[in-house]
């Protein structure tokens, strides 16, 4: 009997938000899930490992790529560049597994586009001003680069009316919680209310 086929997630959010780390928290709750590695030309930051975290190419490799047309979705983000390979993602699916992409929020919207049936999560600082103060404590960035992240952060906001469901990562526990939820009812083909 082949498999049925998986359903897309796609957690997106402003830099700093806490996406990976309510990804890594909802992949130890929920089986079956599967994290497509993307790809990118930015460096590796401390701990990150390539084919784990991110595949790591060099930026002639990535532009061969884009001109095969070979990404769902990709996106050049605070000077560096991003993208998931469409063949990974739809083998993932037809093989009947569930999985996650965490992209920024320009790639969420090409996904939506090119797959609708995707389902798309945004991640909601609780405020501004907290956003800042977890990008300020992760101290991977210049101040310049923290300013564009903060005006990238405010322009992506605006955005979130255009995905499935909002989180608010106020409180970690209840965050993943809350997208533990959403993954279950989306599973059970009964979302109650998609406006988190």
């Amino acid at each position: 009997m082949p498999n049925e086929k998986g359903i897309l997630f796609v957690i997106s959010g402003p830099s700093g938000v806490g996406k990976g780390t309510l990804r890594k928290e909802l992949f130890k709750r929920i089986e079956g899930l599967t994290y497509s590695v993307s790809c990118t030309t930015r460096q590796p930051r401390a701990g990150e490992q390539d084919g784990v975290d991110y595949k790591f190419i060099n930026l002639e490799t990535f532009m061969s790529y884009v001109e095969e047309n070979k990404f769902l979705e990709w996106a050049k983000v605070h000077g560096n560049y991003y993208g998931t390979l469409e063949s990974d993602v739809r083998k993932l699916l037809d093989e009947g597994h569930d999985v996650v992409l965490e992209i920024d929020v320009q790639g969420a919207l090409q996904v939506k586009n090119k797959m609708p049936e995707a389902i798309l999560v945004f991640i909601m600082p609780p405020s501004e001003e907290e956003l800042v103060r977890r990008l300020d404590r992760r101290g991977t960035e210049s101040d310049r680069e923290l300013e564009e992240r903060i005006r990238n952060a405010k322009r992506e906001i605006l955005e979130s009316k255009r995905y499935d469901f909002i989180v608010v990562n106020d409180d970690l526990e209840s965050a993943v919680k809350e997208l533990e939820q959403i993954f279950k009812d989306v599973k059970t083909k009964k979302p109650e209310n998609n406006r988190c």
